[in-house]
């Protein structure tokens, strides 16, 4: 067995890609051994041909099947004792990988590490250090209180707001921008839920980790560059990077609202009365609705 396992899905990020590999051959150790899968999702923009040189393996779908069916495919032919899930429109910085996979080998009850993700902006990627999204937190959040206290525990929740970002610390989950994976913790929960296509997945796979007593650590001691949504184009950050059609981009959005409806509906309905039930999912399509009527404008 290897040490670490690199999947990236890539899905019409030709350019992007190409920089995120570079930075990956670049910047990685040679004390761990590594492999790196690349599984396109039907990609239109010549991706793979694009790439066809590199010295990694492709696996080529025929259509998109989405995030989490596409890194199952992956984990399939992976090797490693580690999986390092790696989104496209990322930058590997040096030092990154080698210091992911030493403070797995000295935390063996630590089943996924992310580091400090960096937006274009230089601010943090909010994804790669959250709490979970119960009712609470999430009202916090879509209602402002969270900006308004972004210190406190009672309504910072969503984001963990309280705790020291320049120290190493537990989480309640990360971003599958960046999320390195214990092998035997993957396989204890079956790896990634395909009823999610795109967004949510991440989040229900380390809810699923901690589940299983599994601990999540945010190391920012390292860093990448996360360009962020620029595959479904619908992230203001990646607006003016992005290649996304408008059929990807409503794709997107619906896949968004729909990953926060299976999430709540799988973790949370049956600890929850169903008034709370009832208030969340109509909030949910509430914010769908002013999505749609906002790309229409």
């Amino acid at each position: 067995m290897i040490d670490l396992s690199i999947i990236i899905v890539s899905f019409n990020t030709k350019d992007i890609l190409q920089e995120c590999l570079d930075s990956v051959y670049k910047n990685l150790s040679q004390k761990y051994s590594t492999e790196v899968i690349v599984v396109d999702n039907g990609s239109t923009d010549g991706t793979v041909e694009k790439i066809q040189n590199v010295k990694i393996k492709i696996i080529q779908n025929k259509k998109n099947l989405g995030f989490s069916r596409a890194n199952n495919i992956g984990v399939k032919q992976a090797k490693g004792r580690y999986v390092l899930f790696l989104n496209s429109d990322t930058v590997l910085f040096r030092g990154t990988v080698e210091i992911i996979v030493k403070f797995m080998d000295s935390n063996q009850g630590t089943g996924a590490a992310t580091c400090k993700v960096v937006l274009p902006n230089e601010k943090l990627d909010d994804a790669a250090h959250r709490g979970f999204p119960t009712p609470w937190n999430a009202f916090c959040h879509f209602s402002g209180l969270s900006r308004v206290f972004p210190r406190s525990r009672i309504f910072a929740g969503y984001s963990l707001g309280w705790i020291d970002l320049t120290t190493i610390h537990e989480i309640d989950a990360c971003a599958g921008a960046f999320m390195m994976v214990r092998r035997s913790a993957g396989e204890e929960i079956g790896w990634w839920d395909e009823d999610f296509f795109w967004y949510g997945d991440d989040l229900d796979f380390c809810y699923r980790l901690k589940e299983k007593k599994w601990k999540i650590y945010y190391v920012p001691t390292v860093s990448i560059l996360h360009y962020k949504g620029v595959s479904g184009g619908i992230k203001e950050i990646s607006k003016n990077i992005t290649k996304a059609d408008p059929k990807t981009k409503a794709l997107a959005t619906k896949a968004r609202f729909e990953a926060m409806k299976i999430f709540y509906k799988k973790h949370y309905t049956d600890r929850y009365p169903s008034i709370i039930t009832w208030f969340v999912m109509t909030g949910i399509n509430v914010k769908l609705k002013l999505s749609d009527k906002i790309e229409h404008i």
